[in-house]
């Protein structure tokens, strides 16, 4: 691509603005997050407020000597927490593979001295 070709509203940075915005700013990279193990996603799925509301419910069932209904909504619930976890789980693996270095792509367009 030809430099004079670009407009100027996709001019982009000069060398010097870019150094002053890399001392400003810093690096332009994601924040490393510590990658979350089992015992803190499941804590995490069971803090939940409607989670803790609906075994509170079922719980309630089962004291009050409706058996039948308070093991079906505890065992829908508990079902459900675990398609939750997996997904929490499968979705911090995703973005640790998505964040490669290798896959990202960059256009850059350098100025002549």
């Amino acid at each position: 691509m030809n430099p004079e070709s670009v407009s100027e509203k996709h001019r982009g940075l000069t060398a010097i603005e870019a150094l002053e915005k890399l001392k400003k700013e810093g690096h332009n990279t994601l924040p490393s997050s510590k990658s979350k193990n089992f015992l803190a996603i499941a804590f995490g799925v069971v803090k939940e407020p409607m989670f803790i509301l609906l075994v509170g419910c079922g719980t309630l069932y089962v004291v009050m000597g409706d058996l039948q209904e308070g093991l079906m909504l505890l065992g829908f619930v508990f079902i459900i927490m675990g398609i939750e976890f997996f997904q929490e789980k499968k979705t911090g693996t995703d973005l640790k593979k998505s964040l490669n270095p290798v896959a990202m792509i960059f256009h850059l367009f350098f100025q002549e001295p």
